[in-house]
């Protein structure tokens, strides 16, 4: 898509937007750092960083369910892992835990478990405390997600839809097309609780929140998604983690921009990025995460692979940061190439 496209759609909102893209868009990622984690441990399937702490949590979808807590990998040092708790889930809830979505909320962990189309292994959104591991409320799918997901395609993401400074919403994206739907579209879902219901006590209402377009081939999977906030009244914009196995041992990885989508409405991407000619290590990737701010001005992105318990992948680290031209300025942003 044409650069001069995006910051028409969105209007005085790209500035603020724009500071944590590419600039133009089409100029791509630079690979900060890759590099491996150490153990024990490993399945890592989301990351997200606690802006507070300066730390990063990794989930593990290993049947163990592992949520872990790690210190960032900046100014050349090695991640550490700092603290691992162990999420307890009853066999009345699932017989086995496949975390794959996380969002961290307060002292709460809302977590996306990974279906098998069996009652004993059901999708979900779950609720853990941060502090205990232990499970607080378990939530299934509206029947059409239920029926609909194949075994072991989700929900592969969950993301906080609603700004810092308003109620919980939340944001879950299967990893394929449902049965029912078409075979190049992804389907999304919302999760939010009315006025005067407490996300802490009460459970969630659901509702469709369209699709988005699935890159072109076989075998792409959607992984992660991080919801990104244009100032004013903008719809909000989806930056959107897929990924492609081929045989032997081959993967692709790419970063996507949509516009949040309606009900009922397909997103076309606003822009797309190879991240293997980015120059990162082609592996599993699962996990999206706004990262830490490099320097003044500076966003980053991070990302964390599943190795899958194979002596062939690697669980890693990876941190991004936008390539900007020197004309490319917040003040200057919202006529960027017009």
């Amino acid at each position: 898509m044409t650069d001069w496209l995006p910051p028409l759609l969105l209007g005085p909102g790209w500035g603020l937007i724009s500071q944590l893209l590419p600039c133009p868009l089409a100029a791509g990622w630079t690979v900060q750092q890759d590099l491996p984690l150490p153990g024990p441990g490993g399945g890592y399937s989301a990351i997200q960083i606690e802006p507070a702490t300066h730390r990063v949590w990794l989930l593990s979808d290993l049947p163990e369910g592992e949520l872990s807590s790690w210190t960032l990998p900046l100014e050349g040092r090695q991640p550490r892992r700092i603290r691992s708790l162990q999420l307890q889930v009853p066999p009345s809830v699932t017989q086995q835990l496949d975390s794959e979505g996380l969002v961290i909320e307060a002292d709460q962990a809302w977590i996306a478990t990974e279906g098998r189309r069996s009652h004993e292994r059901a999708p979900q959104l779950l609720r853990f405390s941060l502090g205990s591991g232990e499970i607080q409320a378990s939530f299934p799918l509206p029947p059409a997600w239920q029926q609909g997901l194949e075994s072991n395609a989700g929900p592969e993401s969950l993301a906080r839809l609603s700004r810092s400074s308003e109620p919980l919403a939340l944001l879950m994206a299967a990893e394929r097309p449902l049965r029912q739907d078409p075979a190049d579209q992804v389907r999304l879902l919302r999760w939010h609780w009315p006025a005067g219901r407490d996300p802490q006590r009460d459970p969630p209402e659901t509702s469709e929140q369209g699709a988005l377009a699935a890159p072109a081939g076989d075998d792409w999977g959607l992984t992660d998604l991080v919801v990104l906030h244009p100032a004013g009244p903008q719809p909000p914009l989806l930056l959107t983690l897929w990924r492609r196995y081929q045989d032997p041992l081959q993967w692709s990885n790419q970063l996507r921009l949509y516009r949040l989508p309606r009900a009922q409405h397909l997103e076309q991407p606003l822009q797309q990025w190879d991240l293997q000619a980015s120059g990162l290590t082609p592996e599993n990737w699962e996990g999206l995460s706004m990262g830490p701010t490099l320097s003044p001005g500076q966003p980053s992105l991070m990302l964390v692979s599943d190795d899958n318990r194979n002596p062939f992948q690697t669980s890693r680290l990876a941190l991004l940061r936008p390539r900007r031209s020197s004309q490319c300025t917040p003040e200057h942003a919202g006529s960027e190439r017009r």
